[in-house]
């Protein structure tokens, strides 16, 4: 009864979002403010109907209701209540339901929180969330219904995935949701902008804090499921160009040129037909990763379905809400004023080239992606675009930006002083050329380390630079320390934030080189009692016993890790077969250091006592993750800025145009 009464619930959501996506925006053209007023009820509606329908078949998991045809193929009685919780949504129906839930709590957010927006803005706003959740209640009714029963229920599940039985994958597909749905408020916002025929000074201030939002959810998400893949899948890397890891990528990209452009907007009334079309740019690309993911186009270890069917129900609506945007963007875009003139050596110019490297790279990595697809398509035959193409395009098109983002927040708005900015940074080019030199000099004078030598150079210029610039807006040094600390404590949090996200990208820099340059990697056979080196350190296999969890059967080794002969640490990597369903998964067993990772694997027995192993030591790894935490941490703080949660004051009604 419970998933009927969620089915239910799916079946009113679908109209309460026809009546928010039609009556305020009929209302906004009409002046009519008892229709617009519509938009914030039906925001409230749609919540609870969408909240209900998704708890119901939580309830369906937790209680393992096995007549649900989406519970049964994703569940089991013996799963770890975690997992049941998690199966939800690590399903194609189940994650559908989350993106429309995640859907109406940013509608509702808007219509709570949303009380300096002017009328008109607001209603049109929502009805564009509100379009945006009739497309997706219409794919899931007709095409993913997750409440659908089966005649004869099985005595138990098919089981969840088990590489998906990890906490990091938990929590990866909600974070990632918020960020690809969080978007959506820039692209709502962009659109009631259009019709509006409106973009200025306000609208950025209220369009930054959800974009900003969405940036840090889908850092936070991107980093999840990078940290999943390194320590779960046994390969000793983190990232690889999967052609969903690329659909995730390619919106934090675009949705970061969208966040430096709409300073532009708000500070220097510039740059807004760009901005707009970032906007939608950036809503669209989580749209594709929906499809990717969805279509059954690719194939990886992220896809959830591979349903022609499904593919082309969301490639229309794909088709349909990219074209549409891009239609009113032609034809309402020209109608937009532009802003404040500036110098290309200024800070303005400074924030368009991030957004040209950005893009360009948004781009290379979309062509990338889509490539073996259109070559299929047309006939040529599977052909594989991998890690080579990407790193060889994408590196040199961040240099510049990286060597950009020291100078940049240090130029005035307007005209900047490119000589006096660069005398400025003497500091930060000296160590950055320390750094460079040292590791040429640690690592031998190695071919391969020049390469490296310049990613912690780079590193260095950007952390440096970054302080020398914070430093600069307190007078360090350069006034008395009470006064500096007067300023420390006046700074407002954007510029905090904007200090965190650009040090956090040096240390993902260093950790990025380090891990990619400096990697030592042993896979053999390997006998009770032998020992391998590996990076200095004596790894001693000691043991392998079998044990047993609580849906699989483990076979455990036991490496000692050693150090001039005293023990630094033991490890324990597994090598574990679920029964339902039947699949073999490998745990890794990882010892962190500052300097780097000693990272074990255990595989098969070759049947004369060996087993495969892989020991790897990663050097610096744990920059990375620490890197991205700062950069999450950055865009929180800047989002904690008291501008944002005041937001901008209401358009005088004089200043607001006539209904188009």
């Amino acid at each position: 009864m419970i998933a009927e009464i969620g089915h239910y619930a799916l079946v009113l959501a679908l109209f309460v979002a026809l009546i928010q996506a039609v009556l305020p925006l009929v209302g906004a053209q009409r002046g009519d403010a008892a229709w617009m007023a519509v938009g914030s009820q039906a925001a409230l509606a749609l919540f609870l109907l969408v909240g209900a329908a998704f708890g119901a078949l939580t309830y369906a998991y937790v209680v393992s209701d096995f007549s649900l045809a989406n519970v049964a193929q994703n569940s089991h009685s013996a799963k770890p209540m975690l997992y049941k919780i998690s199966g939800v949504w690590g399903n194609h129906e189940g994650s559908l339901l989350l993106w429309v839930t995640i859907l109406a709590v940013f509608g509702l957010a808007v219509a709570a929180f949303g009380g300096n927006l002017p009328p008109r803005l607001k209603a049109r706003v929502l009805s564009v969330q509100a379009m945006i959740s009739t497309g997706f209640l219409l794919f899931i009714l007709l095409t993913s219904n997750p409440f659908a029963r089966l005649a004869q229920p099985p005595f138990d599940g098919n089981g969840l995935n088990p590489l998906l039985q990890d906490p990091g994958l938990a929590f990866h597909p909600p974070f990632l949701y918020l960020g690809y749905v969080g978007f959506s408020m820039a692209f709502s916002f962009a659109i009631a902008a259009l019709i509006e025929g409106r973009v200025d000074a306000a609208w950025a201030r209220w369009v930054r804090p959800w974009t900003l939002a969405a940036w840090c959810f889908l850092t936070l998400g991107i980093g999840l499921g990078s940290w999943w893949a390194y320590y779960e899948l046994g390969w000793g890397g983190w990232w690889y160009w999967d052609p969903v890891e690329n659909a995730s990528f390619m919106p934090w990209l675009a949705g970061t040129a969208l966040l430096h452009s709409a300073v532009v907007v708000e500070k220097r009334d510039a740059l807004k037909t760009w901005t707009i079309l970032l906007a939608i740019v950036t809503f669209s690309l989580s749209l594709l990763g929906t499809f990717l993911v969805r279509s059954g186009v690719i194939t990886s270890v992220h896809s959830f379905a591979s349903d022609p069917a499904r593919g082309l129900f969301i490639l229309a609506m794909l088709v349909a809400t990219v074209g549409g945007s891009l239609v009113l963007f032609a034809v309402r875009g020209p109608a937009l004023k532009g802003g404040g003139l500036f110098a290309p050596v200024s800070r303005e110019g400074s924030l368009l080239l991030n957004n040209l490297l950005m893009s360009t790279a948004a781009a290379t990595v979309l062509l990338g992606t889509l490539y073996p697809l259109f070559v299929d398509a047309l006939g040529g035959g599977k052909v594989s675009v991998g890690p080579p193409f990407f790193n060889a395009v994408f590196v040199p098109l961040m240099v510049p930006m990286v060597l950009a983002m020291a100078v940049g927040p240090l130029l005035s708005w307007k005209r900047g002083d490119l000589a006096g900015v660069l005398m400025r940074l003497k500091l930060a080019l000296a160590l950055a050329a320390a750094a460079a030199a040292l590791a040429w000099l640690v690592m031998g004078g190695q071919p391969k380390t020049l390469a490296a030598s310049g990613g912690l150079a780079l590193a260095a210029w950007l952390f440096v630079g970054t302080l020398v610039e914070f430093a600069g807006r307190l007078l360090l040094f350069r006034a008395p320390l009470a006064e500096s600390w007067t300023r420390l404590r006046a700074l407002p949090g954007a510029a905090w934030g904007m200090a965190i996200t650009h040090a956090s990208m040096a240390v993902l820099i260093g950790g990025i080189t380090g891990s990619s340059a400096w990697m030592e990697e042993k896979i053999q056979v390997m006998k009770v009692g032998e020992t391998v080196m590996l990076a200095g350190h004596e790894v001693t296999l000691t043991n392998v016993r079998d044990e047993r969890g609580p849906n699989y059967l483990a076979q455990r080794g036991t490496f000692v890790l050693k150090k001039n002969g005293q023990t630094v640490v033991t490890l324990e990597p597994e090598k574990r077969s679920y029964r339902q369903p039947p699949r073999p998964t490998t745990e890794t067993a990882i010892h962190t250091t500052f300097w780097g990772d000693y990272y074990t694997v255990i595989g098969d027995a070759d049947g004369q006592g060996g087993y495969v192993v892989r020991l790897y030591f990663n050097p610096m790894v744990a920059w990375m993750w620490v890197g991205i935490l700062m950069m999450t941490l950055g865009g929180i703080v800047s989002l904690a800025d008291r501008r944002h949660r005041i937001g901008a004051p209401v358009r005088k009604r004089a200043a607001q145009p006539a209904a188009t």
